[in-house]
This record gives structure tokens, sequence and C-alpha cells, in this order.
């Protein structure tokens, strides 16, 4: 009798220790010690904020442009060169990645950068207050101006900017040279890019057109595509730069390539196989 109670009493003992064991409702089981997860390491592009980041990831540089010899133009193949074009070219290879030139509408260039359709504006963009307040800016590579461009034969009875006045003008939508006819208060009709205002003069729809300086000494005069026009009157001296999305890491990027190529003779040398050389302003 004794030896059923005791083997009973030692069946009892080891079920309520097995009950404990397995943790079930009601009991105050302790938990096994949590195992922590691995840390996982951020992309080394997933840097937040960052654009050389964003570009560096999806592999292409989308530089805003338009057609605008001698700074981007295409060539018998259809590709894009000018001096602008080139040194786009160099920069994306410095980022480690490919260019893609993207047309756009002048007067939407801030919007397509803010909105990412681009990632920088480089077209002989004047340095504006607009364009400095909307953007983030490079420090200014080269020297322009706007000049007023009509027939040489009537070029002597167009001197000065009082001469203007009752002349029909064309002009590249939102561009600086549009920018300078609306401070004379001279009318105009706003063309898609500077080339169409060049072809409104050269075809006689209109008196005169005002571009970008650069683009008339490639453009016009003897031995060019417009020999028969000439440029008269220069509304302004101005600056160009390449305007990035506000608070971009590109800009400092690309201070820091232009410095670089100047050094090593890249941008004279590249100025000078497009004839703005002398324009260039060397860091």
């Amino acid at each position: 009798m004794k030896k059923r109670l005791l083997a009973l009493a030692l069946a009892l003992g080891l079920t309520v220790s097995l009950a404990a064991c397995s943790g079930g409702a009601g009991t105050a089981s302790t938990p096994a010690p949590e195992t922590a997860a691995p840390e996982t390491a951020a992309p080394e592009t997933a840097a937040a904020g960052s654009d050389v980041a964003y570009v560096q990831d999806k592999g292409t540089l989308v530089v805003g442009m338009t057609d605008f010899a001698p700074m981007d133009y295409k060539d018998e193949s259809g590709a894009w060169i000018g001096f602008d074009a080139d040194m786009a070219k160099a920069f994306a290879a410095d980022l480690g990645v490919e260019v893609e030139f993207l047309e756009i509408n002048w007067d939407n260039k801030l919007m397509e950068l803010e909105a990412k359709g681009i990632d920088c504006v480089w077209n002989g963009m004047t340095l504006t207050d607009e364009v400095k307040s909307g953007a983030s800016t490079s420090e200014p590579y080269c020297n322009n101006g706007q000049v007023v461009v009509l027939p040489a034969d009537k070029a002597e009875d167009y001197q000065s900017v009082e001469s203007l006045s009752g002349l029909n003008f064309a002009v590249e939508n939102g561009s600086a040279g549009a920018e300078q006819l609306d401070a004379l208060g001279l009318s105009y009709v706003a063309k898609q890019t500077q080339a169409d205002a060049l072809l409104e003069v050269a075809s006689g729809a209109s008196d005169a057109c005002v571009i970008d300086l650069l683009m008339a000494g490639a453009m016009i005069g003897e031995g060019t595509s417009y020999p028969e026009l000439t440029y008269t009157v220069q509304l302004n001296s101005e600056e160009y730069g390449v305007a990035f999305r506000k608070g971009s890491d590109l800009t400092d990027a690309f201070n820091a390539f232009w410095k670089e190529a100047c050094d090593a003779g890249t941008v004279l040398e590249t100025a000078t196989a497009y004839g703005v050389q002398e324009s260039i302003i060397e860091k």
C-alpha cells in the first residue's frame, strides 16, 4: 500500500513539473532570451536627400536643354554636341553615370527640375534672379549678353536702345532675352527656341530678335547659317550657370568637377573647339 501511494505521489510531482515547463496559460514561465536581429546596413546610394545618390542609383544624369548652338545642338547623326553638351557628358562620367539630354519647354525649366523630370538645367542658362531664387545654381562658368539681331542691310538704323521702338521682335519664351524686352516695354512674339526666333527674322516674319551673344557669334554673319543677319545693340551683360534642385548636393559636385576640369585644361580645350573660349570663366 505504501509503495502504491509513493508511486502516485511521484507521478503527480512529474506532471506538475512538466506543466510548469510548458509555459501554459496561467503559468509564470520564464521566456527564452531573445536573439537580436542582425543589423542591416543602409545602401550607400540611399543617403537621404542626396541628389548625387539619386542620380547614381538610377544610372543617368538627365539634362534639360534646348537646341542652342554652340552650346547644345545635333550633329549629322542626330547626337547632341556643343560646349555644354560635351561638358555635361564629362560631368556624368565623373559621377559614374550616363548622360541623357531632354529637350524641354524653356519657360517650364524650374518646374521640370522640381518635379524630377530632369536633374539639371544646362543650356547656356543665364543666372537671372528668377533662376537663382527657384533653384540651386552653380558658380558662373561663362560670360554672355543679350543682343539685337536683324538684317545686315538695316543695321545702320538700329544702333541704340532708343532706336528699337516700333520693331516687331521674336524671342525665346521665358528667356533672358524676353526679360530684357519686357524691361524695355517692347512687344514680341514668343517662340519655342532661340533658333526659332532667328528663323523668324531670316524669313521676314519679324523685324528683329533678341538672342544670346554666344549664339549670335556662332550662327549669324559671314560663313555661318545666316550670313545676311548681324547684331547691333547689346542689351546687358550676364553669366551662365547650371541649375539643380534647391538644396541639391549636385551643385557642390559640379563646382568641384568644373575646377578640376579647368585645372586639367579640359574646359579651355572644349571651349576652343566650339569657338567660345573668350567667354569662359575659369576657376
